[in-house]
């Protein structure tokens, strides 16, 4: 005797009542595709940022007084070479900006280097008169810029 399939079986399957029953999964799809699109908006929208003017061609700028700052793997910050910390880069910037021809400034921190430490030393530029920052090695990265 055949058994008699009630109405909630045959709302949710589609298949052939005497074959093996699939489940419907289009509105599975659009739940997830709807929910996917309210992640997305709800993203939060970043909201620190330190703005850097990049150059778009170095060969063109003079360079007078060089000033190397480069940040290792370590977190520790160098200025030609001289580990300081963030304060002493701060009066060192200050003390490059205030000369009648102010000195540039070559930013090279390593590529592993943490992007906390590399925003503060940025940060620590910038708000100290740092005008003239250049950032040797960028060329090798110009098909990713």
């Amino acid at each position: 005797m055949r058994r008699r399939r009630s109405a909630f079986h045959r709302s949710i399957f589609r298949a052939d009542p005497n074959g093996d029953p699939d489940i419907n999964t289009t509105p599975l799809i659009d739940v997830m595709l709807v929910m996917l699109v309210m992640f997305i908006i709800t993203i939060p929208p970043p909201t620190h940022s330190v703005d850097v003017m990049l150059p778009t061609d170095g060969r063109g700028i003079p360079v007078g007084d060089k000033n190397s700052v480069t940040i290792d793997t370590a977190d520790v910050i160098r200025w030609n070479d001289e580990a300081v910390d963030l304060a002493e880069l701060s009066a060192l910037v200050k003390q490059a900006a205030e000369r009648p021809e102010p000195a540039t400034i070559l930013f090279a921190p390593d590529a592993r280097a943490r992007y906390l430490r590399v925003d503060e030393a940025i940060g620590a530029i910038r708000r100290n008169g740092g005008s003239k920052i250049a950032f040797p090695g960028i060329d090798q990265y110009r098909e990713l810029i």
